[in-house]
């Protein structure tokens, strides 16, 4: 398929019309097999140029392919056999009961079982925005559909193709990726250099063509035509055809695509997934990231590692610990404590096969659950003694989860759990030692406060915990919102993730400022953002509240100093991204993992989603997941991005050399001499190196840690840079003087004589000029840099090209002379040809040492970290 649609291309076809009428010429005029050469020659390299480009498709198609299948990969939970377990999406069978939550996505049709305010949204099948409440009453999932709220659980009926999804899936055929911006500019280059080298081709054709009318008129030959006369014609032709081939670069979009291709593999097995081609581009560009805290810069394996209860602070190491605590306070106090833990969770402690207990749910749920089985509480015992009437689940904008329970002596009791001022602030009684409710003082609230400042200070999660008992039963589906008595309050410990410290330094030596944007307490906040580096003296710490309170001209001047936002809810991080990208133009990523994240991830230019913790809906809009939640790969992610457009850059200052050289020489040639000194088979050998080969070398070389040390590139800045040109302009004059010193003094140099004297020496331009095309691509490594072989041994793939296209050439030229129209060359011209290559790379030094940007001289070398503060601006 690959190689049939590679044959549709315009000027291969005019190519391969021309080689057929060369044969069917060149038969009857020159006999068999020398009328077969040149036609044969041109066929042989089309067919070359055809395979290359379907085996470079074909594999970039695999690739995709795989990409795909990881994207769709989503894990669901599911009670099979009996017990809990999470399983694949594509493994989910008829007869499985689902467990569904906030943000997950619907993967099969099913019945509802049981739930608590399951709020359903069937846009994407229905077209309906209002989202649908299902019940007993109205029970039927649709595959594909998303759940907005509440948890619940459902029995599997349909899966796959046959799913109301699946039949709408079929009359679909998903389209491929968008083009990338960087493609799309590079199209337009493509289309300018196109229409530029149709100009010179049709101006060769003509000036050959009225140079041998001229000349045949001279001889008094004008109406006296022969076979030999259509054949040069016809070669004149071809020649004109191949210019054009040469010069549209259709290696640009290639290398985007191959650059691109070949980074999202890479990162994939750097535990990043990019689902959207140009997020990987753009990436390279990103000046702020602003990350979540919990599970990207910290592990998000969390522990109860302080408690306060009954006035005391305990720290929690093991179930030592916890006999201690189990000791100093009454029965009452931990039947209620139990209670709270166990009755006011989403997740489950269940067992598996083994008959181990495992706990299944969010890290937060999962310490707090394990707190309760140290404490020797048994969760399923607690679920049978009472019955859940009412649940609200967690949600980022209340920071708090309620639930209403009945108790087994028939009174109504109602749990909270939250952001601990939230919830202190819904209390006016406190638990004492014997379990009973006594009155809040103020003095006890200030200590309170205290102690939860203090276990922020710490860097620890705190919550609080809550209970009211419901006296008044006509209301009793109303979770209460004040008159609560709290329990205790927690600090939950999660460790910052090793290398997030390392990773920092990278992003701020790489001029990316950080943000950490958190739903967490501002002390919590403050303390694993200084741990980590993030936040510095002139750094500006703010809450959520703060922040909405602004007017636009506050948040102008205050953006730019924010490092760290606690509290906040999804609307201020999607404000905070906004306001960054229009007023302060920044190229902006975001990290996400909620449902109510998605509208950020969409506003920003770069949207990363958590792979372990992400919900489907924030995946969904996302352009990257992270599939380990590490900001480390976040980095990761930059640096390649940044690759993938200086490796495009490198390509594109190479191609263009090889573009100009090759169509000057052309032209030129044929104004003076009447004849173009490549043929079209040469002139295709020479736009294979330059298009496929070139992109292949240059495209995929791999990021080094120089490149996180310079700043970003901004949106409006011109992708080919005056440094490129400078590059591009005295590589191209070195080698047209070389090739028009051969063309016009050769003989008298190289003292030739003889009949076979003009082919050697055209044999030897042609070398020439590639050998100067294969230094120039070693030159092209660097832009900048005047040592261009650092890491070139580390890149495989650039070493494998260059001795495939040395081996080439030297075949082409001692083997394949017949076809090629080339002789062999004694191995001092070989030499020869590979010197004055080599002379383009000292030449490519003293280019470099030419300032062209304004200030540089003074241009960043990589090597010293960029200021920060005012000064980096």
């Amino acid at each position: 398929m690959f190689v049939w649609d590679a044959l549709h291309d315009l000027t291969l076809i005019i190519l391969m019309i021309c080689a057929v009428i060369s044969i069917g010429v060149g038969l009857p005029t020159e006999g068999w097999p020398e009328g077969m050469y040149d036609g044969v020659g041109i066929l042989v390299s089309i067919f070359l140029v055809v395979l290359v480009t379907a085996i470079s498709d074909y594999r970039q198609s695999l690739q995709f392919r795989d990409l795909d299948k990881e994207k769709k990969k989503i894990f669901v939970q599911v009670t099979r056999d009996g017990y809990r377990q999470k399983i694949s999406i594509y493994d989910l069978v008829v007869g499985d009961i689902v467990h569904l939550s906030i943000g997950d996505q619907v993967p099969a049709d099913g019945v509802f079982i049981s739930g608590y305010s399951l709020l359903i949204d069937e846009s994407s099948l229905s077209g309906e925005s209002e989202p649908v409440h299902i019940s007993e009453e109205k029970p039927f999932f649709l595959s594909g559909t998303k759940v907005t709220d509440g948890s619940g659980k459902m029995l599997v009926t349909t899966v796959g193709m046959r799913t109301e999804w699946g039949k709408l899936m079929e009359t679909l055929t998903e389209g491929g990726d968008d083009e990338t911006p960087l493609q799309v500019k590079l199209n337009g280059v493509a289309t300018i250099i196109g229409k530029i080298g149709l100009a010179f081709a049709v101006l060769t054709f003509v000036v050959l063509v009225v140079r041998f009318l001229v000349e045949k008129a001279l001889r008094k030959e004008f109406t006296d035509w022969s076979s030999s006369d259509a054949l040069t014609l016809l070669n004149y032709f071809a020649i004109a055809v191949t210019i054009i081939v040469v010069a549209v670069p259709e290696g640009l979009p290639l290398a985007v695509t191959l650059s691109l291709a070949f980074a999202m593999k890479k990162l994939m097995k750097e535990k990043a997934l990019v689902r959207h081609l140009s997020a990987c581009e753009t990436m390279g560009s990103a000046s702020c990231i602003c990350t979540d805290k919990t599970g990207t810069l910290t592990t998000n394996h969390m522990v109860v590692h302080k408690i306060w209860i009954c006035g005391k602070a305990e720290e929690i190491k093991g179930g030592e610990s916890a006999d201690v605590l189990k000791s100093e306070i009454s029965g009452r106090v931990s039947s209620i404590l139990l209670q709270a833990i166990f009755q006011n969770t989403s997740s489950e402690v269940v067992k598996d096969k083994d008959g181990k207990n495992t706990i299944l749910g969010t890290p937060t749920e999962s310490a707090l659950l394990e707190f309760g089985l140290l404490l020797g509480g048994n969760f399923d015992a607690q679920r049978k003694e009472n019955k859940i009437v009412k649940v609200e689940p967690f949600n980022s904008v209340k920071k708090k989860m309620s639930v209403l329970v009945a108790l087994p002596d028939g009174r109504i009791r109602a749990f909270c759990k939250g952001a601990s001022e939230i919830i202190l602030s819904m209390c006016n009684k406190i638990v004492n030692y014997d379990g009973e409710s006594i009155p809040l003082s103020e003095v006890q609230e200030r200590n309170i406060t205290d102690i939860i400042n203090g276990f922020g200070s710490e860097a620890l999660r705190t919550l609080c915990l809550a209970f009211k008992d419901v006296d008044d039963t006509s209301n009793e589906n109303e979770i209460p919102t004040y008159g609560y008595t709290l329990i205790m309050v927690v600090g939950i410990k999660d460790p910052m993730r090793p290398g997030v410290k390392d990773a920092v330094q990278t992003c701020l030596a790489a001029g990316i400022t950080v943000r950490m944007v958190t739903g967490d307490n501002i002390n919590t906040a403050k303390a694993i953002a200084k741990e980590c580096g993030i936040l510095t003296e002139d750094g500006l710490a703010i809450e959520g509240p703060e922040f909405r309170s602004m007017s636009l001209e506050e948040m102008k001047e205050k953006i730019p100093q924010i490092q760290v936002m606690a509290r906040s809810l999804p609307s201020d991080k999607h404000t905070l991204v906004t306001h960054l990208r229009k007023l302060h133009d920044q190229v902006v990523a975001v990290t996400g993992d909620g449902t109510n994240d998605a509208p950020a991830l969409h506003e920003a230019d770069i949207g990363l989603a958590m792979g372990i913790a992400g919900t489907e809906v924030a995946k969904e809009n996302a352009d990257v997941i992270i599939m380990d939640d590490n900001f480390a790969t976040i980095v990761n992610v930059a640096k390649w991005g940044r690759a993938v457009y200086i490796n495009i850059q490198k390509f594109v200052q190479f191609q263009l050399t090889v573009n100009v050289v090759a169509l000057i020489v052309n032209f030129v040639s044929a104004c003076i001499s009447g004849s173009a000194p490549f043929t079209a088979v040469q002139l295709l050998w020479v736009n294979l190196i330059m298009d496929t080969l070139g992109a292949l070398a240059l495209a995929t070389e791999p990021p080094n840690d120089a490149l996180m040390k310079r700043p970003p590139v901004g949106r409006s800045v011109s992708f080919i840079t005056k440094t490129m040109w400078r590059n591009i302009i005295g590589q191209s004059i070195y080698q047209l003087i070389v090739i028009g010193v051969i063309s016009v003094y050769g003989k008298r140099l190289l003292r030739l004589s003889g009949s076979d004297a003009s082919d050697i020496i055209d044999t030897f331009i042609f070398n020439t000029f590639v050998f100067c095309q294969l230094f120039n691509e070693i030159n092209s490594r660097d832009i900048e840099k005047i040592n261009i072989f650092r890491g070139m041994f580390d890149s495989w793939i650039f070493i494998i090209v260059m001795v495939c296209t040395v081996a080439f050439q030297i075949i082409i030229v001692e083997l394949l002379g017949t076809f090629a129209s080339t002789v062999p060359q004694s191995w001092q011209l070989w030499i020869l040809s590979i010197l004055i290559g080599a002379v383009g790379m000292p030449l490519a030094v003293v280019l470099k040492c030419i300032p062209v940007e304004a200030g540089s001289s003074k241009q960043y070398d990589g090597y010293e970290p960029l200021p920060r503060g005012p000064e980096r601006a």
